[in-house]
């Protein structure tokens, strides 16, 4: 075999070990949800809340840094509020991280939601812009609240919602795609899912 034939060989085996790297790659980003996240990135860098007694989950989006807060509502006697079981409200990182109720208008077409008491601790959760997809707000066996929601067959514990929003209007957004972020609860790994709001 000649020197020129050896080197084609390589040559062509470089080529494939580099094209079978890069699909091994572009498998793993994928299935790990990071190429949902790749595509199509905010440009903000969103700050995480830090500190916020009951937590459940908080929702970002463009075009700005403030933060909705998901807060569960509870009694002076420590017991969950079933009448009104979500304390929503804003931190306004963009206002040096001021907290601030909703509005009327944010609350009732945009960022609150609808409630159904579903008995024994359990709540059917769905906002008042997207009603298509129903959160469970409910008890789990060590006392503690979490919300979940199921998208692709999956049911995640939620953490974190994104909103990625280019243009539009308050009451027309161009929303390219929403994301839950979270744990999924059948193998209590992390997890993010894009989902379609339109």
């Amino acid at each position: 075999m000649t020197k020129k034939s050896v080197q084609f060989l390589n040559s062509n085996y470089k080529n494939l070990y580099l094209r079978s790297a890069i699909l091994s790659l572009v498998s793993i980003m994928f299935y790990s949800g990071l190429w949902a996240q790749a595509k199509n990135p905010s440009p903000i860098n969103f700050p995480t809340p830090k500190n916020v007694e009951n937590l459940l989950f908080y929702l970002q989006r463009d075009p700005n840094t403030n933060t909705l807060i998901y807060a569960l509502n509870l009694k002076e006697n420590g017991s969950i509020n079933s009448a009104n079981p979500l304390h929503i409200y804003w931190i306004r990182y963009a206002e040096k991280g001021e907290k601030k109720d909703l509005g009327y208008i944010q609350r009732k077409f945009a960022y609150g939601m609808d409630v159904k008491d579903l008995g024994k601790d359990q709540y059917e959760l769905r906002f008042v812009s997207h009603k298509k997809l129903p959160f469970i707000l409910k008890k789990y066996s060590d006392k503690s609240y979490h919300a979940s929601v199921t998208v692709n067959n999956k049911t995640i514990r939620v953490s974190r919602l994104f909103v990625r929003i280019e243009g539009g209007s308050f009451w027309l957004p161009n929303v390219k795609y929403a994301e839950i972020e979270g744990i999924e609860e059948s193998t209590g790994k992390p997890i993010t899912e894009r989902i379609n709001v339109n």
